[in-house]
């Protein structure tokens, strides 16, 4: 029978036929991908006539369509639904392509095809957009090492051989951590719960085979246990679970892998002639250097750090209040934060809950992109590869834009986060193909599905990302979509948050699970009134992972990572009751590939330009002004990577911006 997985997709929209592909048709296709490939890309190397952009360039475009089409099936069930046997697959498939791709840069025929292109650039005659790929590919293979020769070549192959193992190991220990650990639940444990975090809980317990409710590690849960549960040993032993994922000396412990992945990080910088691996790994973003991260992270840390100080003495006082000694733990801040948010803005999260229900925030999302871009929704009914995955039609105009899949809910075989791929880019070379994209989160289940306000922010950032990928609009795949700078790659998504914030959106959107009425105009004005509570909290959590993370690539890599980690945050003074938003041995962002890496400042970067972004459309007609929304799409949304970041920002604001508009939106000033 013929592999799925390699055949012709005759499929609405040519979505992988998921009801159709096995597990072990994953490893045939892949190694047979992998030797068309390989095929393809020494044909291009071996060409004898001489270079030209098409027949090398596009040639490199136009290769390896197969080996796509399986890894992005692969990678998208590995990820969201994994299992035994497609985690023993990825631990195989991992260093294989680390060698393949290695093997690709190190090719120096073709190195030197590129070289002679880049020399000849101004004579080539190229439009912008190719003269942009042509630099990109040529800098992507120096970056990789493909100047490097003998031993050096030798040995930045096996670095990369190695990290692809070890970020594997790294996110399947993190997934079984999480699997692993649950706390059972008595009727007597849910004093002070809210009936929606029983339900989610009472859910979770059935997805683990438990008797009756369960506490995980999941945030959609752990979060409302922690600000609602009377049980200050229970939210302890929850708390402690939740912050020593990846480190609870068993099969799991990352930490050694942590510092391996550091020491690597380090010799392949050097190998490459950086001081550092910061300072590569900045070189082609926004920030461009080490320096320009801390001091943006610096200037947000003073101002939070105080705030979040001003209000742990709160929150202590709370706790004495209930005649409790001692000082304010990190398990206490969330109870105590929900109670004086409850106190200060009358704003309860068991009331506002009813209010976010899953669907009609999704519907919420989807009509603000019909205001602002066009778009149009329509369900599709396609086999998926859960049944908790759900399809639409993307049209503008009556025509087709793209395929757009969500899947939303929490479940043991699904990495923990949220987040957006493209398991199709859009490009018209060497066919035109429309996109299919699809957003990952974590929400609990319950009948309906209700979100927190967080959970709400977090589906309109991950559907921002999704916009970016949907809207593209360039000729190549390699720059398309999101295919942009890491430290800009967040703006979309940052950016489409605040419409989550606009007036008439709550109002037309947030509507009660049961009686269906609009959220009432007070709650409205409370919830956006306390739209910035708890940010001292929020900010410092963040600016310390950053901070952190910055100083693991900066200078020698440290032997002890944990070490390291406790000595940035004693310099900074960190506040004891707040920990890092991900401590390393969980540090997924960082160590379970190079995508954050020295880099998880760039949410904050971004945070920069969105807050901007933003009130260049209350400076004109308001949210849905049709001018802001055209330049977004013309200048940003549908761009890819084609320019430089700063570029596409000017042209769309008209200058870059400063720190005051996001201190000004995290209410810091």
């Amino acid at each position: 029978m013929t592999n799925p997985l390699l055949s012709t997709w005759d499929t609405p929209f040519e979505i992988a036929p998921f009801a159709a592909i096995k597990d072990a048709d994953f490893a045939p296709a892949f190694e047979q991908a992998l030797d068309e490939h390989s095929a393809e890309v020494q044909a291009i190397a071996d060409n004898t006539d001489a270079p030209t952009f098409a027949n090398t360039v596009e040639a490199l475009e136009a290769a390896g369509g197969v080996l796509d089409k399986v890894l992005s099936v692969f990678f998208t069930v590995a990820g969201a639904d994994s299992n035994p046997e497609r985690e023993a697959l990825q631990r195989d498939f991992s260093p294989k392509m680390a060698a393949h791709f290695a093997a690709i840069s190190s090719n120096k025929a073709l190195f030197n095809r590129l070289a002679d292109l880049w020399d000849r650039r101004d004579t080539l005659g190229l439009t912008p957009e190719q003269a942009r790929v042509l630099m990109l590919t040529h800098r992507g293979f120096v970056r990789a090492g493909a100047a490097l020769t003998g031993t050096e070549d030798t040995r930045m192959g096996e670095i990369k051989a190695r990290l692809a193992v070890l970020g594997t190991q790294f996110t399947q220990n993190l997934l079984a951590d999480e699997r692993d650990w649950f706390m059972e639940l008595t009727e007597d444990d849910l004093d002070g719960l809210p009936d929606f975090a029983i339900n989610a809980m009472r859910a979770a317990g059935v997805e683990k085979g438990a008797s009756g409710p369960v506490v995980t590690t999941g945030r959609s849960i752990i979060t409302p246990f922690l600000q609602f549960s009377t049980r200050r040993d229970l939210r302890q032993k929850a708390y402690q679970a939740f912050t020593s994922r990846g480190a609870n000396g068993n099969d799991n412990d990352n930490r050694a892998i942590a510092a391996e992945i550091l020491k690597l990080r380090e010799e392949r910088a050097q190998l490459l002639g950086y001081a550092d691996f910061a300072s590569y790994k900045l070189e082609t973003e926004m920030a461009k250097t080490p320096e320009r991260v801390e001091e943006l992270l610096q200037a947000v840390w003073t101002p939070a750090k105080a705030r979040a100080e001003e209000d742990a003495k709160v929150l202590q006082d709370m706790l004495h209040a209930d005649g409790l000694n001692g000082d304010l733990e990190a398990w206490d801040w969330h109870y105590y934060a929900a109670k004086r948010r409850k106190a200060d803005h009358d704003l309860d999260e068991a009331e506002l809950k009813p209010y976010l229900q899953l669907d009609r925030m999704i519907e919420g999302a989807f009509a603000c992109a019909t205001r602002l871009f066009g778009l149009e929704f329509t369900p599709l009914d396609v086999p998926l590869y859960h049944e908790d995955c759900r399809a639409w039609e993307v049209t503008r105009d009556g025509e087709h834009v793209a395929v757009f899949i969500g899947d939303y809910f929490a479940r043991g075989s699904k990495r923990s986060g949220a987040w957006c791929s493209a398991m199709r880019a859009q490009a018209r070379f060497p066919k035109v193909q429309a996109p299919v994209v699809i957003n990952v989160c974590n929400f609990a289940k319950g009948d309906p599905a209700l979100l927190s306000y967080d959970d709400a922010r977090t589906l309109f950032h991950e559907f921002g990302h999704a916009l970016h990928q949907m809207l593209s609009n360039v000729t190549y795949e390699s720059i398309s979509g999101t295919s942009v700078a890491r430290d800009f790659v967040e703006l979309p998504s940052q950016l489409y948050e605040h419409w989550l914030e606009v007036p008439e959106v709550l109002a037309e959107f947030a509507t009660h699970a049961e009686t269906g009425e609009a959220m009432p105009a007070a709650m409205l004005e409370k919830v956006l009134g306390a739209a910035n509570f708890d940010q001292g909290f929020q900010t410092v959590e963040y600016v310390a992972s950053a901070l952190v993370d910055l100083a693991f690539h900066r200078g020698a890599a440290a032997a002890d990572p944990m070490a390291k980690q406790a000595e940035v945050l004693a310099d900074l003074g960190m506040p004891k009751q707040i920990a890092m938003r991900h401590a390393t041995p969980h540090f997924a962002h960082v160590f379970a590939g190079d995508g954050y890496s020295s880099a998880y400042y760039s949410y904050m970067w971004s945070e920069v330009m969105d807050a901007d972004a933003f009130a260049a459309f209350e400076e004109a007609g308001g949210a849905f002004d049709p001018d802001r929304a055209k330049a977004l799409e013309e200048h940003i949304l549908s761009t890819g990577g084609s320019q430089e970041a700063e570029d596409l920002y000017v042209a769309f604001r008209g200058r870059l911006p400063g720190v005051e508009a996001l201190l000004k939106g995290r209410g810091l000033v």
